[in-house]
């Protein structure tokens, strides 16, 4: 057993960081984030012993992630509502233009419904294919590539993100 839980902590040390990553585009919050992970690492940990039989521990640890998400996001009442607005700039810099993208880009993102979220992230976030992101999300291949394209044509409609969309240069 000692070894399993060795196995599984340097498992967990690997992953994490990409992981968190993944669960602060998921949830918008680095707080729930961090708590999104953990759960999901304890799920990972209670099925540890059948990681042998799994194609791909992280694999398995991203679809817990999703699914764990969309539970919570069904349950979740959420005592904040982001800005539509942001607050007027003050010099023009490339640094801050580049904030206010990201920023504008994280606020499209938390519009979208949790699935069509989860496929975005893991299509242009964590770089997997259709394929693979079928596979994490358990769905077949026409469901990621609708609800990717239904996905984009509404960030597309985001003013904020202007010209540059970044979720077009893919």
């Amino acid at each position: 057993m000692a070894s399993t839980d060795d196995e599984f902590e340097r498992f967990a040390t690997a992953v994490s960081p990409s992981l968190l990553k993944t669960a602060r585009l998921l949830t918008g919050d680095w707080h729930l984030a961090q708590d999104l992970l953990q759960t999901t690492l304890a799920k990972v940990y209670a099925r540890w012993g059948r990681s042998d039989t799994w194609e791909s521990p992280v694999g398995y640890a991203r679809r817990v992630m999703v699914n764990t998400h969309c539970t919570w996001y069904r349950r979740m009442w959420r005592h904040e509502l982001p800005h539509d607005v942001l607050p007027e700039r003050h010099g023009g810099t490339e640094a801050m233009d580049t904030v206010a993208l990201a920023d504008a880009l994280h606020r499209a993102l938390i519009r979208l419904t949790p699935r069509q979220r989860a496929i975005v992230v893991l299509r242009y976030y964590d770089d997997l294919s259709v394929e693979q992101t079928a596979a994490v999300m358990g769905c077949s291949q026409g469901t990621v590539l609708s609800t990717t394209s239904r996905a984009l044509a509404h960030l597309r409609l985001t003013p904020e993100l202007g010209q540059d969309n970044p979720m077009e240069r893919r």
